[in-house]
């Protein structure tokens, strides 16, 4: 099998068929893997799914760190909600907040130990792909160097990213990319963290936001963690986003600005802004869904399937348990067309929805309740937004998301234990 794309999505496929005794190769069009990127959340849907692929909490913690609490705040600092995280809320598996980079790392180290040096074909990107007569599939690959070459599998799994060229071909009358008119500046800085020393902390409106939250365990001579924080701001999209990259390195001081004033006695925001010095900017960009991830031996996953928002910190999350559900269809029908047909029947629908969902400002809707009805600023948020609706309001993004609570430690797990797939030859 050939996976395009050596990204969380794609690197959790590739150990996942290593687990179910199915070889394979990935093409990832970078020359060197670097841990990029800042922070993410991995849900307990996914953290269950990497235990279970031998990643153990060891291996989380030197990446990252248990979430112990998420939480929205008013403008004026009161509390909008907040609830425990992952084993401290009844979970069965933790959360955990990581550095991308250096879990990216984490499973590409996992996988080069696990299979050995050539799982993984650097500077080879996957520009297209051919359907055999036979039911194989061929794909066009584009060296580092500007050569060209092709590769043959019985089954290609684009893990190729929001501008996945598999996808392109796939559906070549897709939209271009979505942008909604957010833009995000995202950067670490050191600071002491606040409330459970793990919480992660929404405040503002859908005009204006801040998310922040640990990455790393506290040093222990100091007591500083590395803070993940992403400042947002929604802007005019009428004439689409008009900077030359997605992902651009930018100094602070070009947007602190929008959040002068955001000081309490418990955070002062921009100061954990100035101290990053340099931060990166990119829109708040989506796809919108497709009707289908399938295209007789090939299939969508990860970004390349359902980018979508971060606003439900799920994106990555979403990758892993898409590899395994694919992994799970492969144990029962082989490495077969069906067992492509079973993963997008699964997953294409629920998913697409989860995207949408995600626009509507997911979780973070709550914070844009409260904006509507008082402005942002209250005493007592009982006045405001009862109890019960705040709590059904997260109970059915968690539902939606794939996470709730009961359902998920209930489930059996994706992949049974030990399970191979049979004639992988």
């Amino acid at each position: 099998m050939i996976v395009a794309g050596g990204g969380i999505g794609g690197l959790a496929t590739a150990l996942t068929l290593h687990q179910i005794g199915v070889p394979c190769v990935v093409l990832e069009s970078v020359r060197e893997m670097r841990p990029l990127g800042v922070g993410i959340n991995l849900q307990p849907n996914a953290v269950r799914e990497l235990y279970d692929l031998g990643i153990t909490r060891d291996d989380l913690d030197r990446v990252g760190l248990a979430a112990k609490e998420w939480a929205l705040v008013g403008l004026n600092g009161n509390d909008i909600y907040s609830e425990p995280r992952g084993s401290l809320a009844g979970y069965q598996w933790p959360q955990y907040a990581v550095h991308r980079g250096r879990f990216h790392l984490l499973l590409y180290d996992k996988l080069v130990e696990r299979i050995g040096p050539k799982a993984v074909r650097l500077g080879s990107r996957v520009s297209g792909y051919r359907k055999s007569a036979g039911g194989n599939v061929s794909v066009l690959i584009e060296q580092a160097d500007g050569s060209t070459s092709e590769a043959s599998g019985r089954l290609l799994i684009g893990a190729d990213g929001i501008h996945s060229a598999v996808r392109a071909q796939m559906h070549p009358a897709q939209p271009p990319i979505h942008w909604g008119g957010a833009v995000m500046w995202r950067g670490t800085t050191w600071a002491r963290p606040i409330r459970t020393g793990a919480s992660f902390v929404g405040l503002g409106t859908h005009r204006q936001r801040m998310v922040f939250y640990p990455i790393s365990h506290p040093d222990p001579r100091t007591g500083l963690s590395m803070i993940n924080w992403i400042a947002e701001v929604t802007m005019d999209n009428n004439e689409g986003w008009k900077q030359s990259g997605w992902f651009r390195p930018v100094e602070t001081k070009e947007f602190a600005h929008h959040f002068e004033g955001w000081t309490w006695d418990w955070l002062d925001v921009p100061a954990l802004i100035r101290q990053a010095g340099v931060a990166f900017e990119n829109p708040m960009i989506d796809r919108d869904p497709v009707p289908t991830w399938r295209d007789g031996p090939v299939a969508l996953l990860g970004d390349a399937a359902h980018a979508m928002y971060p606003t439900g910190s799920n994106g990555g999350s979403q990758a892993i348990v898409d590899a395994r559900v694919l992994g799970a269809a492969m144990v029962e029908h082989g490495i077969t067309q069906e067992a492509l047909a079973t993963y997008d029947a699964k997953l294409c629908g629920p998913v697409s929805q989860l995207v949408l969902r995600n626009r509507g400002a997911g979780p973070f809707g709550l914070l844009n309740l409260v904006d509507e009805r008082c402005g942002g600023t209250f005493d007592n948020i009982d006045d405001v937004i009862p109890p019960r609706e705040r709590t059904e309001f997260m109970a059915a993004y968690k539902a939606a998301a794939g996470f709730a609570i009961k359902s998920l430690n209930k489930a059996p797990r994706t992949i049974p234990e030990g399970a191979r797939v049979r004639s992988a030859d």
